[in-house]
C-alpha cells in the first residue's frame, strides 16, 4: 500500500539505494519508494554489497539484497514506504536504521500473485533492536 500523503521530511530527504546489478527486485522496491514517498531514488550498483552493509553497520542477521541511505538512516531490504516515512517523521532515539531481513514474499518489491508471508520491520541501532512494525 502506498502513502496518500507524505511528510515534508520524507520528500526533502536524499535517497541512495545500493544494489547488486544482477538483482531485479531492488528496482521494484525502489519504484515503491519513489511512488509511495514521491521521492527521487538514486541507484548505485555495487558488486560488493557486503562491504556496503559492513560500512553502514547492518547486522548480519538483518541483511537483505539492497541497502538505502536516507538522511543518515540505513534502510535494509524490503521496508515499506510508510515505515520509512514514519522513521523520518518520528526520528526515534537510538535508531540508526530499519531492516526487513531476507526477502519475504508479499513485501514491497517481492509481490507474487497475491501471496504473502508474515514479516517484521526491525529498528536497529547502538541501543539494540525493536520491532518497528509487523505485517501478516
Amino acid at each position: 500500500m502506498f502513502l496518500t500523503a507524505c511528510s515534508g521530511a520524507a520528500q526533502a530527504a536524499n535517497y541512495t539505494m545500493f544494489r547488486d546489478p544482477n538483482c531485479g527486485c531492488c528496482e521494484a522496491w525502489a519504484a515503491h519508494i519513489r511512488e509511495g514517498l514521491h521521492a527521487d531514488v538514486a541507484v548505485q550498483d555495487s558488486a560488493d554489497m557486503g562491504a556496503i552493509k559492513d560500512r553502514e553497520g547492518v547486522p548480519d542477521e538483518l541483511r537483505s539484497c539492497h541497502t538505502m541511505i536516507v538522511d543518515r538512516y540505513v534502510i535494509e531490504g524490503h521496508v515499506p514506504a510508510g515505515d520509512v516515512a514514519r522513521l523520518l517523521r518520528e526520528r526515534p532515539a537510538g535508531v540508526e536504521g530499519l531492516a526487513v531481513a531476507g526477502m519475504p514474499v508479499g513485501s514491497p518489491g517481492m509481490e507474487m500473485s497475491g501471496r504473502t508471508q508474515p514479516y517484521q520491520v526491525i529498528a536497529f541501532g547502538k541501543t539494540g533492536r525493536t520491532v518497528f512494525n509487523s505485517y501478516n
